[in-house]
C-alpha cells in the first residue's frame, strides 16, 4: 500500500510537469509565457527578418582616466536597421554603481535612440569595465555595451 501512494504521487508530479491543455486542443504555454515577448521561439524557425535590430555607433567608451569621486556619463547611440519597431524591454549593468537609462517607446525602423549610462566612481579605484546589458526584440535578445576606463585613488 505505501508503495502505492508514492507511484500514485510521482505519476502526479510528472504529469504536473507536463504542458497542460486549454480544453479545446489549443496549447498552453504556461504561466511565464505572456512576459516573453520576443518574437523568436524555441518552438518555430527564427525568422530574423521579423525582428528589430540594434546597430549601435559604437560598443564601447573608454572615459580614460578620471579621480576618483567622478560621475562618468556616455550616451551609447543606436539606430533601429531592422523591419519592424525596436522594444528595449530593459537594460541593467553589471554593477549597482551604474546605471543605465534606455527609451520605453518603440522605436520605429529607421529610427535612432540612445541609452544613457551613469557611473559614480566613488570607492572604485582602479581599472574598470562595465557592462549595460540590453534587453530588446532582437536576435540575440540580449546586446552588451561597455564603459572602460581607469580611476585614480582619491586623497
Amino acid at each position: 500500500m505505501n508503495n502505492f501512494f508514492w507511484i500514485v504521487i510521482a505519476a502526479t508530479c510528472l504529469a504536473a510537469c507536463g504542458q497542460d491543455n486549454a480544453g479545446d486542443g489549443a496549447k498552453v504555454l504556461g504561466p511565464n509565457a505572456s512576459m516573453v515577448q520576443n518574437p523568436a521561439t524555441a518552438n518555430a524557425p527564427l525568422d530574423s527578418n521579423q525582428l528589430a535590430r540594434i546597430q549601435f555607433e559604437h560598443k564601447e567608451f573608454d572615459f580614460g582616466t578620471v579621480e576618483e569621486g567622478a560621475m562618468v556619463k556616455h550616451a551609447f547611440k543606436f539606430t533601429n536597421t531592422g523591419k519592424v519597431p525596436l522594444l528595449i524591454t530593459n537594460a541593467r549593468s553589471s554593477c549597482g554603481c551604474t546605471v543605465p537609462d534606455w527609451p520605453k517607446d518603440p522605436i520605429p525602423p529607421g529610427g535612432t535612440g540612445e541609452i544613457a549610462a551613469s557611473f559614480n566612481t566613488e570607492g572604485r579605484p582602479g581599472n574598470q569595465r562595465k557592462l549595460i546589458y540590453v534587453d530588446a526584440n532582437t536576435y540575440p535578445s540580449d546586446v552588451k555595451v561597455l564603459l572602460k576606463g581607469e580611476v585614480l585613488k582619491g586623497e
